[in-house]
């Protein structure tokens, strides 16, 4: 199987760094900046789970190469289109596309590009960082991608993937059911991200609080509201699974999105907030929190615009 990994990016790079360890037939799709520091160091990956320097093939959009068997993509939200525009060229009837951005919408758009049936859920769960001179840091104990076709069918390709992750250092597993995994995500990320940014707190001094704590189950009950809404595959007991969840995090834990505001970079809010509040508005459902979270993100983006 030869795979394309669009960038080399803190989850891409992983990924694809421990696929190509493995000895899997990987190729990195970067930019020039990207090309010249990995020429000079390498793909290097910093793990709890092991550490590897690799010497990646690299190739920069418009050059050359036979289309892929796979394309993995872990690009932002707000770079999916020009992240398309680069991999386009690469794609041809058997080529299958494997994205790993959080939300849904981003499935709507890619299908909507290349057709439903190129397109496979996935989902991972990791923290890792790329720290200036362009090392993978991964320190988290889960280091888990999930993916699975959206038919829920045991496909030739999904399996051919799933034996590609065998054998790698890093969590996988073919989901069963990959369209309630994408959406339990969604519902936890679009939750723990809202409630960190606006209160602009790790999660532990919210969560000990009685109003924190209310504000944190008003927006699980809004979000899972408009989910159901538009029949979202979500658990019967959702609400308690994610307050659960919660719960179950380390008292300083901040979201991505809180730690992306914090080094003043650019945040996914019309990807996860905006498209569910967009729902919730056409279906007229009040969402008060849902609106106050968005209102702060959008805030937020009108002055990094305005300091730039």
């Amino acid at each position: 199987m030869r795979i394309l990994v669009v960038g080399a990016g803190a989850v891409g790079g992983y990924f694809g760094g421990r696929l190509q360890e493995k000895g899997v037939d990987v190729t990195f799709l970067v930019r020039e900046g990207r090309k010249k520091q990995l020429d000079q160091t390498g793909l290097v990956i910093d793990s709890v789970h092991g550490s590897v320097t690799l010497t990646p093939k690299l190739i920069l959009s418009g050059e050359e190469a036979d289309a892929f068997d796979l394309i993995l993509l872990s690009t932002k939200a707000y770079h999916l289109q020009g992240a398309i525009d680069s991999f386009q060229q690469y794609v041809n009837e058997k080529t299958a596309i494997l994205p790993l951005l959080n939300g849904i919408s981003h499935i709507e758009q890619l299908a909507a590009e290349f057709g439903q049936e190129r397109i496979i859920g996935g989902l991972c769960f990791i923290e890792t960082t790329l720290d200036e001179e362009g090392r993978i840091i991964q320190t988290s104990p889960r280091h888990d991608i999930v993916f699975g076709e959206l038919t829920g069918e045991k496909t030739e390709r999904i399996l051919k993937i799933e034996e590609a992750f065998s054998g790698t250092r890093s969590g996988y597993r073919l989901s069963d059911n990959i369209n309630q995994d994408l959406w339990n995500k969604y519902l936890f990320i679009t939750m723990m991200s809202g409630i960190t940014t606006l209160m602009r707190a790790p999660i532990g001094p919210i969560r000990e609080m009685p109003s924190g704590r209310a504000t944190i189950e008003k927006l699980s009950q809004e979000i899972i509201s408009v989910m159901n809404k538009i029949g979202a595959p979500l658990p019967e007991d959702i609400a308690a699974l994610q307050l659960n969840q919660i719960d179950s995090l380390g008292y300083a834990m901040k979201s991505s999105m809180q730690r992306d505001m914090e080094k003043q970079l650019s945040v996914e809010a019309d990807h996860l907030h905006g498209y569910l509040l967009t729902i919730a508005r056409k279906e007229q459902i009040p969402v008060p929190v849902l609106e106050a979270v968005y209102a702060n993100l959008k805030v937020y983006e009108l002055q990094l615009q305005q300091g730039q």
